[in-house]
């Protein structure tokens, strides 16, 4: 089997890549396996000072990173380079301050001393996403690494060459061989490698029915995983919100990555009292957004990253039209590429595909209410829960109504966005544990009590 790398924009073939065979898997997992006994030794003074020779590759090659990337996935090059500098400040964020997250957590009791003392699992094991194909690598990689463990990659099928980068990255800035490995391989392979005991921990971000599968043979072989899957996060604007100012965040987390994002904006919940306001000054705004080639600096819609993507937003707009939504779609000139055409659809209903369910792509749907209880009923009236806006001048206001949100990150008067400084991640089936943040560096230890006894 062939994993195949093509450019969204054109549909050309840019390169083929042969996936392992079970038994080349396996022994890249045993070097992988055998580099943990030595690197699980090495001082976390030495493995912090890898993280600033890592950052410093990235940048000195960002722009050959930002277009891999964006040849690959279609993101636009503004966005694929602020990408691969996100991931060199995470390198600087761990660098200076994972000795500090990872130091022996001393706690009074009636013994002569008692400590936690945080050490490495061993092998984990990322299943990673397109969307994002170095952020969402790196953000789960590098704690990982420095916190003493090794970390194995199976990315997503279409975006190897985005795979092999990354492994490069990491031995261009000086780690030892089996510290950072990349397995070209299918998902079924990654399922076996979870079944059969080969790795230590399992971190996936991606759908929630791989979620449901790598949740399911984890569990079975008792594995600690992260889990960050999708989301429908709700976009509040309140009657006495800043409304050009949440016009504009809302194009733009509804519109990032041609709305290929598990934190964008996926429904719009607006008060009434300001519904016909904030929807024609949002339309305004989608219109100014230009559509094309996602090298062009200019380009702020660039096209989906696959073919069938654009068949699954035209089937869930065809729900909403069918349910009497009201479609305003800008036009889309291009000839070539897998564009779908961003749009603003009002007059909803609860029943339609774009409330219910996860729009991975640049549709906005807008939900009238009358009242802060309607607000949150419908903020939570889905099955996930991984980011909230609210937008509101009465701070007092908004943070109560946070409180009574179900999610994993609420954003008060901005848009949601990982921060490494600040934990990620979901509840229901938004995913399990956290990433980034003295949160997301524990997640993959072994919190050891050690209690010594008065002799």
């Amino acid at each position: 089997m062939k994993m195949r790398s093509i450019n969204p924009y054109t549909e050309e073939l840019m390169a083929e890549f042969e996936t392992l065979s079970w038994e080349e898997t396996v022994s890249k997992i045993e070097k992988a396996r055998e580099r943990f006994e030595n690197w699980k030794n090495i001082p976390i003074t030495e493995r912090t000072a890898y993280l600033k020779k890592l950052a410093e590759v990235l940048r000195e090659n960002k722009k050959k990173y930002a277009e891999i990337i964006t040849k690959e996935m279609g993101m636009i090059i503004r966005a694929s380079t602020a990408s691969v500098e996100k991931c060199a400040r995470l390198c600087d964020y761990y660098a200076e301050n994972a000795e500090k997250f990872l130091e022996d957590e001393h706690i009074e009791t009636e013994n002569l001393k008692s400590y936690v003392a945080f050490e490495p699992l061993g092998i984990v094991f990322g299943i990673m996403p397109w969307n994002f194909p170095f952020w969402q690598v790196f953000r789960q990689a590098v704690p990982s690494v420095t916190a003493g463990n090794v970390f194995v990659l199976k990315h997503a099928s279409n975006v190897p060459q985005c795979a092999l980068a990354i492994e490069q990255i990491f031995k261009d800035a000086g780690y030892p061989e089996g510290v950072f490995t990349t397995l070209l391989a299918d998902s079924g392979t990654a399922m076996r490698i979870i079944d059969e005991d080969l790795v230590d921990a399992v971190s996936l971000t991606g759908s929630n029915a791989a979620g449901e599968k790598v949740g399911e043979l984890a569990g079975k072989r008792i594995k600690p995983m992260v889990l960050e899957l999708g989301g429908s996060d709700p976009f509040i604007v309140l009657e006495d919100a800043d409304i050009d100012k949440a016009v504009k965040a809302g194009v733009f987390s509804r519109t990032l990555n041609s709305g290929q994002s598990c934190i964008a904006a996926k429904r719009f919940i607006v008060r009434k009292e300001i519904e016909k306001e904030f929807t024609k000054k949002f339309t305004d705004e989608m219109a100014k957004l230009k559509i094309g080639d996602p090298l062009d600096e200019n380009t702020d819609i660039a096209p989906l990253a696959r073919p069938e993507f654009v068949d699954e937003l035209n089937d869930q707009l065809k729900d909403a039209i069918d349910k009497k939504g009201k479609v305003v779609q800008i036009m889309n000139k291009e000839k070539k590429g897998y564009f779908f055409t961003p749009c603003v659809v009002s007059n909803t209903t609860e029943d339609m595909d774009i409330i219910r369910n996860e729009v991975f792509g640049p549709i906005a749907p807008i939900i009238t209410v009358t009242n802060d209880e309607e607000v949150i009923r419908l903020a939570n009236n889905t099955e996930y829960g991984l980011g909230t806006a609210i937008f509101s001048q009465d701070i007092e206001r908004a943070e109560k109504m946070a409180r009574m949100i179900r999610s994993g990150t609420v954003a008060i008067n901005d848009f949601v966005k990982s921060d490494p400084r600040l934990p990620f991640g979901g509840i229901k089936k938004s995913g399990v544990g956290r990433e980034l943040s003295e949160l997301g560096i524990k997640e993959f230890v072994n919190k050891k009590v050690i209690a010594v006894g008065r002799t």
